[in-house]
C-alpha cells in the first residue's frame, strides 16, 4: 500500500463521493492505494471517473451501502444528521471524518500551498497545479473543479508538494496549517455560518494562524485580503507578501492586456524585474489570480522566470468561463460565479470580450441565505449583461425560506435598467434562449448550481 494513508481510511466510505471536495479526496486515496468506496445521489462522470480508479460507488443512500469493514466514513458539511448510511455508521461503531480532516490528513506529508478567499479558489489553486506540473514537479492537488487538461480535480503526485483549495465555508479551512496560504480577498458570504464580517475576520485569521513559523502568506489586492495582513501583522514570524496594481503591492502587477479571451500580463518582482506571461482566460480577476500564483510559488523556492512561463500552460477549469461549444454562431460559456462580486468580474471579462457582440446571461441563484442577503446586488450586476434569464433559487442544502425567491433578484435587475426574464422551468430555457440568440451572441450560463447542465441542450437546441 502507498505511504500517504492515515490507518483510519485504508478503508473509507463516502458519503456524497460525486462532489468537488469529496471527490477528490477520494481520488487521491485511490491513487495511493486505499479501499474507497462511497455513495452518490445520482449517476454522473465524476462517479464514472471514480470507479475507474476503482473505487465502489452506489447510487442512492442506504444503510447496506456502508460496509462492515469500512474504517471510516467521510461527510461533508452537506451531509444531514439523518443520512441513513451516518446512521449506519453509528449502529457500527465506525468513526465519521470531516472532509476538511481527511484532506488535512492527506497533506501532512508535503510541503502545502493553501489557496483561501471568497472568491478565485478554484482558478488560482488550478493554475498552481498546472504550473507546477508543466515544471516536472508532480504535485499532488485537490481542487473545486476540473483541470481542462488532465480533466480531473485531483490527484496523488509523488513531488513532496500538495495544491489544495482552503474552504472558508464552513470554517473548515481552519484545519490546515500551509507553508504558504494564499488569502485573495475576504467578503461576507455563506450567511447560514457567518453572521458578520467580524466573524469572518476572526475565521481567516485563525486559518492565518495555523500557517507554521517561517511560513508565507500572500495576499490580494482586494481590501478585505489587505484588511486581513493588517489584523495578523503582529507576528514576525510571518512573510507577508502583497499582490496587486498598487504602488505598496510586493509583487506588483504592472500591466494586463486583454486579447479576446486571454489576457497578457506583466508583473515586477523585488530584485528580480519584469516579468510578462499570457492568462488563458479574460479578465483583470484572473489576472491577479496568476499573480498571486506566481508569488506563491516563489516563496515556495521556484524560480520566477521558469514559473511564469509555466502558468502560461493554464488553460482553465471546468465552469470558470469555460467555453462549452457553438452552435449556429453562438458560443455558449460556462460560469460557476453565484456570489455578485464574481458576477461582476466575469460579466465584465466577458462584456470586454464580446465587444460589439451582444451577452446573454442565464442565472440560477444559489442558496436561499445568500439570495436574502445579495439578491439585489445580484440583479444589479445582470445590468452589464444585454438580456438575462432568471431561473429559480437553487436550493442546495438549504431549506426554502419564506418570501425568498428569485423575483427579489429579478426586480433588482428591473430597478437597475436590466432586461431580464424570470423563467420558472428550467427545461424550457434552451427554447427560450433559441427565441433571443441571433449569430455572433455569447451566451454564458451562471451559477454554482445545475444551470451548467443547460449549456449542452442550448447548443443542441441552436444546432436545430
Amino acid at each position: 500500500m502507498a505511504s500517504g494513508i492515515p490507518h483510519a481510511m485504508e478503508r473509507p466510505h463516502f458519503i456524497g463521493i460525486g462532489g468537488a471536495g469529496m471527490s477528490g479526496i477520494a481520488k487521491i486515496l485511490a491513487q495511493r492505494g486505499a479501499k474507497v468506496a462511497g455513495s452518490d445521489a445520482k449517476e454522473s462522470a465524476t462517479a464514472e471517473s471514480l470507479r475507474a480508479l476503482g473505487v465502489t460507488v452506489h447510487i442512492g443512500h442506504a444503510p447496506e451501502h456502508l460496509a462492515d469493514d469500512a474504517s471510516c466514513v467521510v461527510v461533508s458539511s452537506a451531509i444531514r444528521a439523518d443520512n441513513p448510511e451516518l446512521a449506519r455508521a453509528a449502529e457500527l461503531g465506525v468513526p465519521v471524518v470531516h472532509r476538511s480532516d481527511a484532506l488535512a490528513a492527506l497533506m501532512r506529508s508535503a510541503r502545502t500551498i493553501a489557496v483561501a478567499g471568497t472568491h478565485g479558489k478554484t482558478t488560482t489553486t488550478s493554475m498552481l497545479a498546472v504550473a507546477l506540473g508543466e515544471l516536472g514537479l508532480d504535485p499532488s492537488y485537490a481542487i473545486g473543479g476540473d483541470l481542462a487538461g488532465p480533466g480531473t480535480n485531483a490527484r496523488h503526485g509523488e513531488g513532496g508538494i500538495f495544491v489544495a483549495e482552503a474552504d472558508e465555508s464552513d470554517r473548515s479551512f481552519q484545519k490546515y496549517d500551509p507553508d504558504v496560504a494564499i488569502v485573495l480577498n475576504v467578503e461576507l458570504d455563506h450567511h447560514a455560518n457567518y453572521a458578520s464580517m467580524d466573524e469572518i475576520y476572526e475565521s481567516f485569521q485563525a486559518f492565518v494562524a495555523k500557517i507554521p513559523a517561517g511560513g508565507t502568506l500572500v495576499v490580494g489586492e482586494h481590501a478585505g485580503a489587505r484588511e486581513l495582513a493588517s489584523r495578523v501583522s503582529a507576528r514576525e514570524d510571518l512573510t507577508v507578501v502583497r499582490v496587486g496594481e498598487s504602488a505598496d503591492s510586493d509583487v506588483r502587477i504592472l500591466r494586463i492586456t486583454p486579447n479576446g479571451m486571454t489576457s497578457e500580463v506583466t508583473v515586477a518582482l523585488p530584485d528580480r524585474g519584469e516579468l510578462t506571461f499570457t492568462v488563458s482566460v479574460p479578465g483583470r480577476h484572473y489576472a491577479h489570480n496568476a499573480a498571486a500564483a506566481l508569488a506563491a510559488g516563489v516563496r515556495m523556492g521556484i524560480d520566477p522566470a521558469d514559473l511564469a512561463r509555466a502558468l502560461t500552460a493554464y488553460t482553465g477549469v471546468g465552469r470558470r468561463l469555460q467555453l462549452k461549444g457553438e452552435a449556429s454562431g453562438v458560443q455558449v460559456i460556462d460560469s460557476y460565479a453565484h456570489h455578485p462580486t464574481e458576477m461582476t468580474a466575469d460579466l465584465e471579462a466577458m462584456r470586454a470580450a464580446a465587444g460589439d457582440r451582444r451577452l446573454l446571461v442565464v442565472f440560477q441563484p444559489h442558496l436561499f441565505s445568500r439570495t436574502q442577503e445579495l439578491g439585489t446586488e445580484m440583479g444589479q450586476a445582470l445590468a452589464l449583461a444585454d438580456a438575462s434569464v432568471v431561473l429559480d433559487i437553487y436550493p442546495a442544502r438549504e431549506d426554502p425560506i419564506p418570501g425568498v425567491t428569485s423575483a427579489l433578484i429579478t426586480e433588482a435587475a428591473d430597478a437597475a435598467g436590466a432586461r431580464v426574464t424570470p423563467v420558472h422551468d428550467k427545461a424550457t430555457v434552451p427554447d427560450v434562449i433559441a427565441g433571443m440568440a441571433a449569430p455572433g451572441d455569447l451566451v454564458l450560463t451562471m451559477g454554482a448550481g445545475d444551470v451548467t447542465d443547460l449549456g449542452p441542450e442550448i447548443l443542441a437546441r441552436m444546432s436545430r
